[in-house]
């Protein structure tokens, strides 16, 4: 069983670990170019959604209402992930 702290420790690592994977595919391929400000927003949406689902699993108390919540939080990260990458709304943060 994993403690509190170490179930918080891997909330924000997962985030970290997936911002790895970019930074792999700029380094050892050309096709792949992310500049410092996509890490700059990947990192923010990615962390602010670890803060959320932390947030989530510390202060409510039922189990079904937390897995709600945390899907919700989900839906939205990919959501605003999906706008940002290909513009699927048509809104001016998709630079269209």
């Amino acid at each position: 069983m994993m403690t509190q702290k170490q179930k918080t420790i891997t909330i924000y690592a997962l985030p970290l670990a997936l911002l790895c994977i970019p930074l792999l595919g700029n380094l050892f391929s050309k096709e792949f170019n992310w500049t410092a400000s996509d890490f700059l927003v990947a990192g923010a949406l990615l962390f602010t959604t670890a803060f959320l689902i932390n947030l989530v699993r510390r202060t409510v108390k039922k189990q079904n209402h937390r897995v709600l919540i945390s899907i919700v939080i989900l839906l939205i990260l990919a959501l605003i992930w999906a706008e940002l990458a290909v513009g699927i709304f048509g809104s001016p943060f998709a630079g269209s």
